[in-house]
């Protein structure tokens, strides 16, 4: 399909625009289909006059950091998961707030292990090597007993709440650094919690996945009431250095009618189930989701149509939990441009710093197949074939670039960022690494 630089923003939601119009000024200049930037509202962000293509030349604001944390098992999703979760995050803003309404993007965490259990890891280890010796020596009783061991140790890495003097697994300070890449364009990013449902999740069933599109909808409604003064948010954020409550201010700093969601792994499949054209009705009131972007998300189980929206799948050719089919399975039917972002030699974990090796955190690990040459890994794209690794720094190098256009572009009607999201121009370092398949929309809203 040819190639277009121009892109069709979605349009609002029938039936929400007329009790969105009177809380927040300017949505329609984002609802309507546009071709050129809208003109800005009073009081709402603009781009800057520097292009996306130019990185690292725009956005250089200031970055505050507040945390907050309303306990660990004080969210129950809907029935039928069975489970509680915390209330928790880590948010980074840009220090200017005054200077306008902020649009406001949240983030989601996958599945991963909930404690960072140090004794639980090495005993895991020793477990893991004995059984293999007992396996190979045919010891049946000590692989049996070995067995048992592994599955202790697991258990106690994937804990919630974690057991005494055993602090929780950060997954969502992960991606702190693409948090910080967005702040400083402007935008307020929420980064959550999700160790609680990982904790009681067993595979990718469809009700994991309405759980953390529930837990979304929880957080965007906190930010909705705190953005009014109130609500139980509301004197609870905290400064991480110093543990006590931060004086930052976001009632009316916030604009709601410009929403993003991102999400990793398990994460991105939360954001999917929550951006699909069935979820948009249990969405708050007032909140308005303009863009979704999934970073290697795992699949739902019925495939639910995700096309009013624009949307964007980044993942890795080396990465073996998830194939980038989001953007495959709603071509025809999209109402909102599809964006698929291949990245050659990526791979899953790199893109949360927690669970990537040179952390040193427990359980971190490169996921990739391993190739016989050096430095490269096995493709999973079915073609199995070497392709050159990306190293930790260059993968979220990337990922940062493409997720800061995408929201830009959609979040605050950048249309510099048209080239770099259609595939027409390329980052300078990564000509022969990014492959992007766009797909403008089939048909209008």
């Amino acid at each position: 399909m040819p190639v277009k630089h121009r892109i069709q923003l979605s349009s609002a939601r029938p039936g929400r625009r007329a009790r969105m119009a009177g809380a927040v000024a300017g949505a329609a200049a984002v609802a309507a289909a546009v071709i050129v930037p809208a003109a800005a509202t009073a009081g709402e962000l603009t781009p800057g006059p520097r292009s996306v293509m130019k990185e690292g030349r725009w956005g250089m604001g200031k970055v505050g950091v507040v945390h907050y944390d309303l306990g660990d098992q004080v969210f129950t999703p809907p029935a039928p998961y069975k489970g509680r979760s915390e209330l928790a995050a880590v948010v980074h803003y840009p220090k200017d707030l005054a200077r306008g309404r902020h649009p406001l993007i949240v983030m989601q965490h996958g599945y991963w292990h909930t404690c960072a259990d140090g004794q639980a890891q090495a005993a895991l280890e020793a477990a893991r090597k004995a059984l293999t010796e007992a396996q190979k020596n045919g010891d049946q009783a000590e692989v049996a007993r070995q067995d048992k061991l592994v599955s202790k140790a697991s258990a106690s890495r994937s804990s919630w709440p974690c057991r005494d003097g055993v602090a929780p697994l950060p997954s969502s300070s992960g991606y702190d650094y693409l948090a910080k890449a967005l702040a400083r364009q402007g935008f307020v990013v929420v980064s959550m919690g999700a160790n609680g449902i990982n904790a009681t999740s067993f595979g990718q069933a469809d009700s994991v996945y309405q759980a953390r599109a529930a837990l979304i909808n929880k957080h965007l409604e906190m930010w909705r009431q705190l953005n009014l003064g109130k609500g139980p948010l509301k004197g609870k954020l905290t400064d991480p250095r110093t543990g006590k409550a931060s004086r930052v201010q976001f009632t009316g700093r916030v604009n709601l009618a410009r929403v993003g969601t991102l999400g990793h792994s398990m994460g991105g499949g939360g954001v999917m189930q929550h951006a699909s054209d069935n979820g948009h009705a249990a969405w708050p009131e007032d909140v308005d989701v303009k863009a979704a972007l999934g970073l290697a998300p795992t699949g739902l189980w019925d495939k639910e149509p995700v096309t009013k929206i624009p949307l964007a799948v980044l993942w890795g050719t080396c990465d073996q939990v998830n194939t980038g089919e989001y953007v495959n399975w709603n071509k025809g039917n999209n109402r909102a441009p599809l964006h698929g972002v291949t990245l050659t030699g990526g791979n899953h974990n790199y893109v949360n710093t927690q669970w990537s090796p040179s952390s040193g955190q427990v359980g971190a690990v490169d996921d990739a197949v391993p190739a016989r040459s050096p430095g490269h890994c096995v493709s999973q794209d079915g073609k199995e074939q070497e392709h050159r690794a990306l190293d930790e720094a260059t993968q979220r190098r990337i990922t940062t670039a493409y997720t800061t256009a995408f929201f830009r572009r959609y979040l605050l009607n950048d249309t510099s960022a048209d080239p770099l999201l259609t595939g027409t121009k390329h980052l300078p370092y990564a000509r022969e690494t990014v492959n992007v398949d766009y797909v403008p929309p089939h048909r209008a809203e």
